[in-house]
């Protein structure tokens, strides 16, 4: 999932004042906060430098020099909190003045009094961002060929139905990045609540929670997943059955939580890429375009050339030159870089930009929409002070994205752009296309839904760093259906760490949030520019009234966080509250087939089910009094996982020349497989 970069939150810390001061007034307050945004900006910028340079360029000396800015940001931060305390805010008339001095006077993990700890924790998180974004798995019986995430990695779990090859590329994932980090994100917990505690939170996960400003944040957010789980648990069960049909009965269960490798993305949050596998009708014309944009000529840059066009139809803003000259368009050959696609302000001169490893398919044009959409509300909320340019609230940004994808990806705009040769009116094409669109769409939803609570849950100390991944694949499997395909390590493995999102520390429940509220901004789009039909056929930027939609769009995003986020809400969709009735309209004519296909189904799963794991057939190691599999990555680490010590004999994993002529043939095979991946857990 794309995230955009809010270097623009500075974030808050309550200091008292002795009570014989007299408190300066609004009009003080008004020039205080006018040279705080002059000094804002210009400090920001040179975070985001910071931070631009660290991810396209992953060496040494740009992670010193990032964290000296946040370092910096964080210092200006308290000083303008406590500057900030001199005034009678909390009195002042103008509500938008309040606003801005309730916003500069929270710190959140800016609010660590001690500078050591203060930059160990930014350490932290810079180290974690380079474990992830430099993780390589290299082949058992080739430890000299190695896959990155993006795209080798990512390839292999899209393209490949293979069982045992989308074993190793999960595992290997899970090995290379997650396995690093699990004790370094326990430090970074402890830090970070250490920090909001100062600042007056119990915990992060409350921190975060307010940034919604919605006393009730928690159990709306339930309601709506209750409304959409029945939804979720009838694609769960059709691709279930489809599943079956291409891996077998023994390797996925008819009435079980579907093996986690299968799932056609490497964290089985969207399942677009095993469309193949459970098109509905599989002789009706294709959808995906990949093929026509190869065939066309396509490269990045045109991409982004027609997502800028679509933006202009719409009567948004277009992209500025320096957009052109700065954006990192596709991976460079030359050095390690963050690959995950982002979109960055920098606060000064209109200089936005994003980081993408675009390749030519339709996935990821329409993921170029959805950073192109993060630009926009960019652009459009330039002109607020440093603490309104944020999206109404954490889930907006992703939400806007989102929603102008939804118009893109209609066979209806495809077929405008010159991209689908044939447009035809037949029901069958339609559950086609509402099949794939809920393959990413509610697919995700359960996804999108638990990583925050089990982050929520580890911030507040109810998951403790020995129960990290145990509590993890519970709510994996009880809320996604799914369980690892090999039996994990509650010593050793970090799963949640394979999530970029994780290391980055970038909050999750906002992607849950936007994939709700998109359908209701797609509603109000579709209704003010005077389309009629249903709701999943619509291309919001052919309605003959599209300049009313794109100016209800703007007025929306030009008010950034300046007001609570139902205010902002209200200017589109004319409703306060977020609800789940549009994504269920969207989808209704889905649900109405799902439904009848799957009457002779099991709906939900079996949670005590697991697959079966061939462990010496995939690299792994039997220990000699056959008490247990051992992965090729606890082999020879040092920590004893056979009862007889056998998978950490001194000579087998010290001397191999030595002693290889005295093996069978085939033992020498899972020995070398197994020193390769434990070559790989400590170079990667």
């Amino acid at each position: 999932m794309a995230r955009f970069v809010p270097y623009g939150i500075v974030l808050i810390v309550l200091f008292s004042v002795p009570t014989h001061c007299q408190k300066k007034n609004e009009s003080e307050g008004v020039i205080f906060l006018e040279e705080y945004d002059t000094r804002a900006k210009e400090l920001q910028n040179r975070a985001v430098i910071a931070g631009w340079n660290y991810q396209t360029n992953l060496t040494e000396e740009n992670a010193k020099k990032q964290v000296e800015l946040n370092l910096e940001v964080a210092k200006f931060a308290k000083e303008v909190a406590t500057d900030a305390a001199e005034y009678d805010w909390e009195n002042f008339s103008n509500a938008t003045v309040k606003r801005l001095f309730g916003m500069i006077t929270t710190l959140g993990t800016a609010a660590l009094e001690d500078e050591e700890k203060l930059e160990e924790l930014n350490n932290l998180l810079s180290e974690m961002e380079e474990i992830y974004s430099t993780g390589k798995a290299c082949e058992y019986d080739n430890p000299e060929t190695c896959l990155d995430l993006n795209p080798g990695l990512e390839d292999c779990m899209a393209e490949s139905t293979d069982y045992d090859r989308l074993l190793f590329c999960w595992e290997g994932w899970r090995d290379a990045a997650g396995r690093r980090l699990g004790d370094l994100y326990s430090k970074f917990v402890d830090l970070s609540n250490e920090a909001v505690v100062a600042d007056g939170w119990s915990d992060t996960g409350e921190y975060w929670r307010s940034w919604y400003e919605t006393a009730d944040f928690q159990q709306q957010l339930e309601n709506i997943y209750q409304e959409l789980q029945p939804l979720y648990q009838n694609l769960h069960a059709y691709v279930r059955r489809k599943l079956i049909n291409t891996y077998g009965a023994e390797m996925v269960n008819a009435e079980g939580p579907i093996p986690a490798h299968l799932l056609g993305n490497m964290w089985a949050q969207t399942w677009g890429n095993i469309y193949n596998l459970v098109i509905p009708f599989p002789n009706k014309p294709s959808i995906d375009v990949t093929d026509e944009m190869v065939r066309q000529g396509y490269d990045a840059l045109r991409m982004f050339n027609l997502s800028d066009q679509f933006f202009r139809e719409m009567g948004q803003i277009p992209m500025p030159d320096s957009f052109w000259d700065r954006t990192m368009f596709v991976r460079p050959d030359d050095r390690d870089v963050v690959c995950h696609a982002s979109a960055w302000d920098f606060y000064l001169d209109n200089d936005v930009r994003i980081k993408m490893c675009t390749k030519v398919n339709q996935e990821d044009l329409v993921t170029v929409h959805h950073e192109m959409g993060h630009i926009e509300y960019f652009l459009q909320y330039a002109h607020q002070p440093i603490p309104f340019r944020e999206g109404a609230n954490p889930g907006f940004h992703e939400a806007v994205g989102d929603l102008l994808a939804l118009s893109v990806s209609t066979p209806a705009h495809l077929n405008k752009i010159g991209l689908l040769p044939e447009l035809v009116d037949d029901p069958e094409v339609d559950i086609n296309f509402l099949m794939q669109m809920a393959l990413e769409k509610i697919a995700f939803l359960p996804f999108g839904y638990l990583i925050d609570q089990w982050r929520w849950r580890v911030f507040d100390g109810s998951i403790t760093p020995d129960k990290y991944n145990e509590e993890w694949w519970k709510l994996r499997t009880q809320y996604q259906g799914i369980v690892p395909p090999v039996p994990r390590n509650p010593d050793k493995d970090f799963d949640a760490g394979s999530k970029y999102h994780v290391p980055a520390n970038t909050p999750y429940i906002r992607y849950f949030v936007s994939f709700v509220i998109q359908f209701q901004f797609h509603e109000a789009m579709c209704n003010l520019s005077g389309f009629a039909g249903a709701l999943h056929k619509c291309d919001a930027s052919a309605g003959p009234m599209k300049e009313t939609a794109g100016s209800k769009l703007a007025e929306m995003l030009r008010m950034g966080k300046s007001q609570p986020w139902p205010e902002a809400f209200e200017v589109l969709t004319g409703r306060r509250d977020m609800s789940a009735s549009a994504i269920l309209q969207y989808f209704a004519p889905l649900i109405d087939w799902l439904e009848k296909q799957n009457e002779n189904e099991t709906l939900g799963w079996n949670n005590g089910w697991t697959p079966p794991y061939d462990c010496e057939g995939t690299g792994g190691f039997m220990c000699l009094d056959g008490s247990r599999c051992v992965r090729p990555a606890d082999r020879c680490d040092g920590i004893q996982d056979c009862d007889d010590d056998s998978d950490e004999d001194p000579i087998l994993c010290d001397t191999p020349s030595d002693v290889s002529s005295g093996m069978s043939s085939s033992l020498v095979v899972v020995f070398w497989a197994v020193l390769a991946s434990a070559v790989m857990t400590s170079w990667d």
